[in-house]
């Protein structure tokens, strides 16, 4: 996806996804990471692209419904996954699990899109029909797309947007689109949030460290009372819904050349070893949210630096 300003904005509604990956990263498990959906969105963009001259440039999620496989053990206080049980090996014996995180998801995508063909007199819901018809043969986080809540009414339908000129016609599709959307809360990045937390822990911690400063914004954390207060222990007030994300990915090895490393996915393209890299996230509700572009998430790659990552540009610089 490129960095382009969308001109429409495509609304694929209540998307139903069946065992999706919910180990989302070395460190966290939950909602998918991002990359699987800005994944999903490249790949739907190159199965139009035979019928449509258009580019998606970012991709807002919104999730209504959140069901993880997991169960409680009797007399164990932590949740497992529900894992699959595989057939017996030859002698009879147990075969080897590989443990796999599965989670039931109900997501609403918002994809910004731009290209010619937006202005050659294409029907606007054709293409919103025929880029759903394309998601439901898809997957998602690894997990099987098994259908849409659609009807007669047209906040069920998919959707294909122009987005307006005028601020005024921008608020009015923002508030639109945001009353489909509901009830669900819309994931973003939070980027500022944690560098302004990390910088207030090392005021009087030095050694904090950036993952100190993610794990005490996103856990619950539990407060003695001050030495004047006749308040009892109490719970820090949290900024918002705060959850930690992994973002992208980070280089660990140089640059190198196609074909350099062997059994790469592509040996036409340049290779190189890479790990998670992690921030902090926030589920807003998307009536709080004066654009809908603002839930967007965009690419920002930096091969020098060794950094690929995705964001939400305007929640990130948020304090």
């Amino acid at each position: 996806m490129s960095d382009k300003d969308p001109e429409a904005l495509l609304v694929l509604p209540h998307l139903r996804v069946q065992n999706a990956n919910a180990i989302s990263s070395p460190l966290t498990w939950g909602f998918p990471a991002v990359t699987a959906f800005t994944g999903f969105a490249h790949a739907l963009q190159r199965r139009l692209a035979a019928e449509f001259d258009l580019e998606f440039v970012g991709v807002g999620v919104v999730c209504h419904s959140f069901f993880p496989q997991v169960a409680r053990p009797p007399s164990k206080r932590t949740l497992v996954f529900s894992l699959t049980r595989n057939p017996l090996d030859k002698d009879g014996s147990t075969a080897a699990i590989v443990e796999e995180g599965r989670v039931h998801l109900d997501v609403s995508l918002i994809i910004g899109v731009c290209g010619n063909d937006l202005y050659t007199g294409n029907d606007a819901q054709a293409v919103a029909d025929r880029a759903l018809q394309e998601a439901l043969a898809m997957r998602i986080a690894g997990g099987s797309v098994t259908g849409s809540v659609t009807g007669a009414n047209s906040h069920q339908r998919p959707s294909l947007d122009f987005w307006p000129d005028s601020s005024e016609q921008r608020r009015l599709l923002t508030r639109r689109l945001a009353y489909r959307l509901l009830p669900g809360f819309a994931l973003v990045s939070r980027e500022t949030l944690l560098e302004n937390h990390l910088a207030a822990m090392r005021a009087s911690t030095p050694g904090a460290s950036a993952i100190d400063a993610l794990l005490d914004l996103s856990r619950l954390n539990i407060e003695p009372p001050a030495q004047d207060a006749s308040s009892g222990w109490r719970i820090r007030a949290r900024q918002g819904w705060l959850v930690p994300i992994p973002v992208g990915y980070a280089a660990i090895s140089p640059l190198y050349a196609p074909g350099e490393v062997r059994n790469a996915r592509d040996p036409n393209v340049p290779f190189r070893f890479v790990e998670s890299v992690f921030s902090i996230g926030e589920w807003v509700s998307p009536h709080r949210v004066e654009n809908m572009c603002h839930l967007l998430w965009r690419h920002q790659v930096d091969p020098d630096h060794g950094l690929y990552r995705c964001t939400t540009p305007f929640f990130a610089s948020c304090e």
